[in-house]
């Protein structure tokens, strides 16, 4: 189930406050052992420790010292308080940004994307979403596969650009990725194309070599947007890998993927406080249409699911 591991650290928590609790005051001396438990657990739900005390900090900040009237509900209190802290924290990932009426509205040189992430992440399936949320619009974009390397890497791209019908710029393996870049931004200047979307290698944040071709690719294009795809199942590696990307490269915002099968739930939490860039969608599912905009009151909704019964 989504969500799980959190869901579960945030009940017992509540059910703990709630049974411990009698006096008409809560006190630091009454919750401090509960909160310590609580910080341990979202640790191990792979929240960064970091903004793991940020949540425990802010829950600790509004509830000591809370009044208890004969006639409230001490549960109810807690959820309220969880709620108002995870979406305060969430919303710090949080842009109302609406790519699509920009690409509409934009005149002349077309709106450039560059996609970049480790191995394995979903970039591939993420690019090909945002090209059928294009093509879904009336926009064609076109697509390029910089991805020069991986065996693969192009025929998957083009059975992509096939199946949703839109151009797709590919190049020999072991060519120069700027180049293919150029290439397609020349191709859709020439053509008035609105949007190119470029797929990069996948690699690892620590590969020196392969960081400095992917910064030549950044020189080349000159994107509008540099869009880090990061994989919700990798935990607390996805915050060090967005560290290493934003200063290798700079990071415009992130896409984070596979939120469906995320039974931690702690990446977004540890994203939104500890990097300091919106997160613009995030993937929940493999088909084309399974991209949704970042909305942090649906995910703090998910994640405290069920704990008010």
């Amino acid at each position: 189930m989504v969500f799980d591991k959190l869901k579960k650290a945030f009940k017992k928590f509540v059910e703990n406050v709630s049974s411990t609790i009698v006096a008409k005051e809560l006190s630091e001396e009454e919750l401090e052992p509960l909160l310590e438990e609580l910080l341990m657990e979202l640790v191990e739900c792979d929240v960064a420790f970091e903004a793991a005390e940020a949540v425990v900090g802010e829950l600790k900040k509004k509830l000591v010292g809370k009044r208890i009237s004969r006639f409230s509900d001490t549960r109810r209190l807690v959820i309220d308080t969880l709620k108002t802290v995870l979406e305060e924290l969430l919303g710090r990932a949080y842009v109302d940004k609406d790519l699509v009426r920009e690409v509409l509205g934009r005149k002349g040189d077309p709106v450039k994307i560059v996609f970049f992430g480790v191995n394995g992440v979903g970039k591939t399936t993420t690019i090909a979403k945002f090209a059928y949320m294009f093509r879904k619009a009336g926009i064609t974009p076109v697509i390029a596969a910089a991805d020069t390397y991986r065996a693969g890497a192009q025929e998957q791209l083009r059975a992509h650009a096939e199946k949703i019908r839109v151009p797709f710029i590919g190049s020999r393996y072991g060519a120069d990725p700027a180049a293919v870049a150029y290439d397609a931004i020349e191709y859709a200047r020439a053509r008035g194309y609105r949007v190119v979307l470029i797929d990069t290698a996948g690699r690892m944040h620590t590969d020196s070599s392969l960081m400095e071709e992917l910064r030549k690719v950044v020189r080349v294009v000159k994107p509008d947007y540099r869009i880090l795809v990061v994989d919700a199942l990798t935990g607390n590696d996805a915050v060090e890998q967005a560290r290493f990307f934003e200063e290798s490269v700079g990071v415009d915002y992130i896409v984070l993927t596979k939120v469906d099968a995320d039974v931690k739930g702690g990446t977004a939490i540890s994203l939104a406080y500890a990097i300091g860039k919106p997160i613009l969608y995030v993937g929940v599912g493999q088909k084309y249409e399974d991209l949704e905009k970042f909305n942090p009151r649906s995910i703090v909704e998910k994640i405290l699911e069920g704990l008010s019964g």
